[in-house]
């Protein structure tokens, strides 16, 4: 990775860190799963969106998320 690239993403992440996290208590986990939804109302089933990769980010930050924190039903 050259230092061009590395800045690039310096600049993006300071634009995206306030919403794409690792949540850490039940606020930022309610945070991050009202970005998905938003998002899932956007993208909807387009699998070529070009937001696509942010929602399966998301979901498997919620998935760790769940099986951390949240109690299995039995």
């Amino acid at each position: 990775m050259s230092s061009q690239e590395l800045q690039q993403i310096k600049n993006g992440w300071q634009t995206v860190s306030p919403f794409v996290f690792v949540p850490h208590n039940e606020e930022e986990y309610n945070r991050i799963v009202d970005l998905l939804d938003n998002l899932i109302d956007e993208v909807g089933e387009d699998e070529f969106h070009p937001l696509t990769p942010l929602m399966e980010l998301l979901g498997t930050l919620i998935e760790k998320y769940e099986a951390e924190n949240v109690p299995e039903l039995v």
